[in-house]
């Protein structure tokens, strides 16, 4: 294990600048740390997500997932630090898409976020994983690529998750009844 934590307040972030985990202080507001902030904000509706009534094999791979992005975290926290999510952990999560979306019915149109309280809070995490991806976006030539490709593989599994959610929660999948005019396939940011 690493250092203990037995104070929790530091005084160092008073001036807008926090540590990054090699040192170097930089501004509150630098792109690393939305990133990585943004990473944090996604575990954490991840734990709300696993304090609802889930399908066991979706709390046990979430279990997984929130490990990995304490990982991720880290990596983007701390400059120079070797690589920590591997190709390997993007398979991981493209088998477990398959293997849950095997079940599932097509769809032929978007479907409302929504439907239970787990499906809803999945769609939730969702959308932090893709505010997540595009502030590891903003990051440029410093993101390594397999961390990008973690972060949209976990955000499509997230959506998979919902929709088996909803159906344990005994719920039914709304489909969006688009407005004449409106493009009815819209580009997922």
């Amino acid at each position: 294990m690493g250092h203990r934590l037995s104070r929790i307040y530091t005084r160092t972030g008073d001036d807008g600048t926090t540590g990054l985990g090699n040192g170097q202080r930089v501004a509150k507001t630098d792109p690393r740390v939305e990133a990585y902030g943004t990473i944090d904000e996604l575990n954490s509706v991840l734990g709300f997500v696993r304090a609802q009534a889930l399908p066991a094999e979706l709390d046990r791979l979430l279990n997984g997932i929130q490990h990995a992005l304490f990982d991720l975290g880290a990596e983007i926290a701390t400059p120079g630090l070797p690589p920590l999510i591997q190709m390997a952990r993007v398979r991981e999560l493209e088998e477990a898409i398959d293997r849950l979306n095997a079940n599932l019915p097509a769809l032929a149109e978007f479907i409302l976020p929504g439907g239970g309280i787990g499906s809803a809070a999945l769609h939730m995490a969702r959308t932090v994983c893709r505010r997540a991806e595009r502030a590891l976006c903003r990051l440029e030539e410093a993101c390594p690529p397999d961390d990008l490709r973690y972060l949209n593989r976990l955000s499509d599994l997230l959506f998979v998750m919902a929709r088996i959610s909803l159906r344990a929660e005994g719920g039914q999948e709304e489909l969006w009844s688009h407005s004449r005019g409106t493009p009815s396939r819209p580009r997922s940011a």
